[in-house]
């Protein structure tokens, strides 16, 4: 089935871009088309999964074409999921950036480089080509390389040499990658390389291509031992791009990891998905001692997005239909949550002027909302109940116990433990002990930041108390994922 609905999620963010192209001078006018983009973007994603949900996997054949000649664009339930998520965080960080973002910023086409990110970010949780997945993942690199040097700082011209080197990096590898692939089975429509790869002999041939994605990817979600570019990178521009970020970037890593090791790379199960369950465990300890040794906010919060990761990549190592339903329900908490905490330490920077904890304290007595909003974030984090993080930390335990991997189950205990230690941390240094001035000019915008950060964690609290219903629907999602048949009879099946 056909159905162009497919590509909107993709349309809307590109067209708003090119009109804001086109109203760069009027701030007033790029806030109201980027909130009704935004708005209009939540409402298509879910339709979209409305759709997927009743009628099945939704194929769009761009220009006609029989696949796996043309252009395919795709949404499962996994990619639809994800394309909600992407527009409420990219939702909630708009209506952050219009309280928070000077003029100068916007003047330089701050909205235009946001659009232009979840044009990337949609396209490539909707691609059905792994060349055009490159080429969603080049138009999101490029508008985040901008978005990180806009403001042009030392500090920000410093980290986004090293973003932009590394990144080159791992698209050059993307590249040699995918030019092997295409060597190997004369396709890169993703169903048709999936359907064809089961009739390579040579299964550990294929298993070599795998790690070459699985270092591409691991890169762009930020795996052991893969993740040393992403703290700092995340520490030096405006808060709310450390929060798009946190929520997105690393995101579209681990689906891109997720939908080509349970669809392409899955010959060789017992020596890929093992090492992807080791590097889980790695990226889930290393990641939480750099949040131990850092006593910044914001840094805090980036080693503990890399820890985290580490839990949603634990379900695809383990591979059963029960882990990948548990990595799907984290992914969703993470981007939510991950998301709210930097908001929150955006508006902490906001009245305190820092992000140094030794610097920060006593803002719970001034600013109860904001300690106890940042208080219950932090606590889903950590996993504890009935928070979203516990729910989703327990569906991929009980993975793990089915296959007795108890080694994993170990650290992802001690690795939750670790991380509550960490966001104590923040909570006795931010808002206990001392009280210490705030900035007067800033106190005035706290009431219009608040209800963005309050909604955030208000749909995290839901996720938790409503665990059953967001389980439901991973399942599904998962069931889809570990039956690749569906998706390669789906888009290959042209006009039927």
């Amino acid at each position: 089935m056909s159905n162009s609905i497919v590509l909107a999620p993709v349309l809307i963010p590109l067209l708003t871009a090119i009109m804001l192209l086109f109203c760069y001078r009027n701030q007033r006018l790029q806030v109201v088309l980027s909130a009704m983009s935004a708005i209009c973007g939540l409402g298509v994603a879910f339709y979209l999964f409305s759709l997927v949900l009743g009628s099945g996997i939704q194929v769009l054949w761009v220009g006609n074409w029989a696949p796996p000649f043309g252009i395919t664009i795709v949404a499962d339930l996994f990619s639809s999921i994800m394309v909600i998520l992407c527009n409420i965080v990219g939702l909630a960080c708009l209506f952050f950036s219009f309280a928070t973002i000077d003029k100068e910023r916007v003047r330089n086409f701050y909205y235009t480089l946001i659009q232009m990110l979840l044009v990337g970010i949609n396209g490539s949780f909707l691609t059905g080509d792994i060349f055009n997945l490159f080429v969603f993942f080049e138009i999101m690199l490029v508008s985040s390389y901008v978005l990180i040097v806009l403001g042009s700082t030392a500090g920000q011209l410093r980290e986004s040499f090293k973003y932009v080197i590394i990144s080159v990096f791992s698209s050059g590898l993307f590249l040699m990658g995918v030019g092997l692939l295409y060597g190997m089975v004369g396709t890169l429509n993703m169903a048709d390389v999936a359907h064809k790869m089961a009739q390579i002999d040579n299964q550990g041939l294929v298993s070599l291509v795998g790690m070459i994605f699985l270092v591409v990817f691991g890169i762009k979600g930020a795996l052991f031992p893969l993740f040393f570019w992403l703290p700092k990178a995340y520490m030096q521009p405006p808060t709310v791009v450390s929060a798009l970020f946190g929520g997105l970037l690393t995101k579209v890593g681990v689906y891109a990891l997720i939908r080509v090791f349970t669809l392409i790379f899955i010959g060789d199960v017992a020596f890929t998905h093992t090492v992807i369950l080791i590097i889980a465990a790695c990226t889930m300890f290393f990641g939480v001692l750099g949040a131990l040794f850092h006593y910044n906010f914001k840094s805090i919060l980036a080693y503990n997005l890399i820890s985290h990761v580490g839990f949603i990549i634990m379900g695809l190592g383990l591979f059963s239909p029960l882990a990948i339903a548990g990595a799907i329900f984290y992914t969703a908490h993470h981007m939510v949550v991950k998301t709210v905490l930097f908001l929150l330490s955006g508006v902490t920077e906001r009245l305190t002027g820092t992000n140094d904890l030794k610097k920060m304290g006593g803002l719970l007595r001034g600013f109860p909302l904001l300690g106890w909003t940042f208080f219950i974030a932090a606590l889903s984090l950590s996993g504890i109940p009935p928070f979203s993080g516990f729910f989703g930390k327990l569906v991929l335990l009980q993975g793990a116990v089915e296959q007795e991997r108890f080694y994993i189950i170990a650290i992802a205990l001690f690795v939750g433990f670790l991380t509550l230690f960490s966001m104590s941390r923040i909570f006795t240094g931010v808002f206990w002990g001392e009280e210490k001035p705030v900035l007067e000019q800033e106190d005035n915008k706290y009431s219009k930041l608040m209800p963005i950060c309050v909604l955030m964690v208000g749909l995290s609290v839901m996720m938790g108390f409503g665990a059953q219903f967001v389980l439901n629907y991973a399942i599904l999602a998962a069931d889809q994922l570990m039956n690749p048949q569906l998706y390669i009879d789906a888009v290959l099946n042209f006009g039927e």
